[in-house]
């Protein structure tokens, strides 16, 4: 009796099929057999898969001045890199000192990061930006981080299956990859789902953020989304920036050693990771606003030991002039 397996397929047909896994199957299949292996580990599967996966590095890679850009990276390790979360591992390697402004390590060699962002309303992207960033000037490296992928003073006109949908900003879902071309690494600083959603105090609009805490610093992506007659939401801003647990702005030569690090440092995928994400941002809030009212505490003492000095050099002075 004769047995048939999945490799007595022809090799174009199994080619076609494992295009059609996610990465974690692909990478699962890659382990089966030397044959499949070779199949799955082809460069071309793992491009299709990442530009499935991002839609924002399909603009890149249809710019063929812009295409060498990620010419460095290849596909396999693009999507190693991008699609699990940073381990908490990243944080044991702090790049910045607490109260002592930063190590003295050696700034990453890079003259530019390119930020392939995406936004998804269930599943379905709704926008994709890519955005280069100039990283060598004095002015990016003393200035503090920040990344514009969409910023608009009035949202754009929504269309018919935007207005249809009616997103929700709690609904919303962010991939935000960061890549160092020169490095040949990459790294995603978005927690992909929102972590809080608040309304801005001043303009109205709903603030969908989405945070990830990296060497003890919060990368914080926050997307704006402006209410229209007909109850959509229209998307009218997304930017990144870092602060410290002090709550004071990383400028870009911290966040590249930052970057640097998180590159670096072991990724961890799965379900939960999202939660994992919300989990240690609750407790980077908590931690900054307990070392907010600490340092106020501190200064009040302070404030009241100047007052008492004070009057006591008062009351010196006139007992000395009371006593002439």
């Amino acid at each position: 009796m004769l047995t048939t397996t999945i490799e007595d397929l022809h090799a174009d047909v199994l080619g076609c099929a494992l295009r059609r896994l996610d990465g974690r199957s692909l990478a699962a299949a890659s382990c089966a057999t030397a044959a499949l292996r070779a199949l799955a580990t082809d460069p071309e599967t793992w491009r299709a898969l990442c530009l499935a996966e991002w839609p924002s590095l399909a603009l890149l890679a249809a710019q063929p001045q812009r295409r060498q850009l990620l010419a460095a990276l290849p596909p396999q390790r693009l999507f190693a890199d991008a699609h699990p979360f940073p381990s908490a591992d990243a944080d044991t390697g702090c790049v910045l000192g607490g109260g002592d402004g930063l190590l003295p390590l050696p700034v990453p060699a890079g003259e530019l990061l390119v930020s392939a962002v995406d936004v998804y309303y269930r599943g379905a992207p709704l926008l994709s930006r890519v955005v280069e960033t100039p990283a060598s000037s004095s002015w990016f490296l003393a200035s503090p981080f920040r990344v514009e992928a969409l910023e608009r003073k009035k949202p754009a006109p929504a269309t018919e299956a935007a207005a249809a949908a009616a997103p929700s900003p709690a609904e919303l879902e962010l991939s935000w990859v960061v890549v160092d071309p020169a490095r040949g690494r990459a790294v995603n600083v978005s927690s992909r789902r929102p972590v809080a959603v608040d309304r801005h105090w001043y303009t109205g609009e709903t603030l969908a953020r989405f945070a990830v805490v990296l060497g003890g610093c919060k990368f914080e992506a926050t997307v704006a989304c402006s209410e229209g007659a007909a109850g959509w939401h229209a998307i009218s801003e997304v930017t990144l920036a870092v602060e410290d647990a002090d709550g004071a702005a990383v400028s870009g030569e911290g966040t590249l050693r930052l970057l640097a690090a998180a590159m670096e440092a072991p990724r961890k995928g799965g379900e939960s990771e999202p939660e994992e994400a919300k989990r240690r941002y609750l407790e980077f809030v908590k931690r900054k606003k307990g070392r907010k009212e600490s340092k106020a505490r501190r200064e009040a003492l302070v404030d009241l030991c100047c007052s008492a000095a004070s009057a006591v050099v008062v009351l010196t002075c006139l007992a000395a002039v009371a006593l002439r």
